[in-house]
């Protein structure tokens, strides 16, 4: 028997890996949605550093997307995400959160999504009214001094997207076209 069953400890301990796997796959349903679906290509573009704001950049239809990425599992009761000010500068930046839904049965993960972003070609909404915030950890006085370029999203604020195909949709205004053969 050579069943593994994934403890939150074990995915906590694995959470790089998880999240570059979660990527990877995210990646490759862009790339079949907008080929199989639309016949267009999606050229893909890694950050070096997180810095900027940004994890990839997606281009498709002329659309050029500065995507910041976060994950969670469907069990994830995350309530915020936070968001550099530097993807706002972009001219099209955006929030995809990942939800993964693993399948033990099929060994695969199926993906949902939150969006935060304007149309395509559209710079993220503002981001002035969102608290600042705040590192994790104090300093040696116990302060948890203020992060400045960082603001806390509300999932409320997020639009929550079902498939890849309505996400294509979103980020590059392609509509679903007949599925390819």
């Amino acid at each position: 028997m050579n069943h593994h069953v994934h403890e939150p400890e074990d995915t906590f301990r694995k959470s790089t890996f998880f999240e570059q796997l979660t990527e990877h796959v995210f990646i490759s349903e862009i790339l079949q949605e907008s080929y199989y679906g639309n016949g267009m290509t999606v050229e893909v573009l890694r950050s070096e550093i997180d810095a900027s704001g940004y994890d990839l950049v997606l281009e498709c239809n002329g659309v050029m997307r500065h995507v910041q990425l976060k994950t969670s599992g469907t069990a994830g009761r995350t309530a915020v995400q936070k968001v550099h000010t530097a993807l706002a500068v972009k001219p099209s930046g955006c929030v995809v959160w990942i939800i993964r839904d693993e399948d033990p049965e099929t060994r695969r993960m199926r993906l949902s999504y939150r969006f935060f972003g304007g149309l395509p070609g559209e710079p993220l909404p503002s981001l002035a009214g969102f608290k600042v915030a705040k590192h994790s950890k104090g300093n040696a006085a116990g302060e948890k001094k203020e992060r400045p370029a960082i603001r806390v999203i509300p999932k409320s604020k997020f639009r929550a997207i079902e498939s890849t195909r309505e996400l294509v949709q979103v980020l590059f205004g392609i509509s679903a076209g007949p599925a390819q053969k």
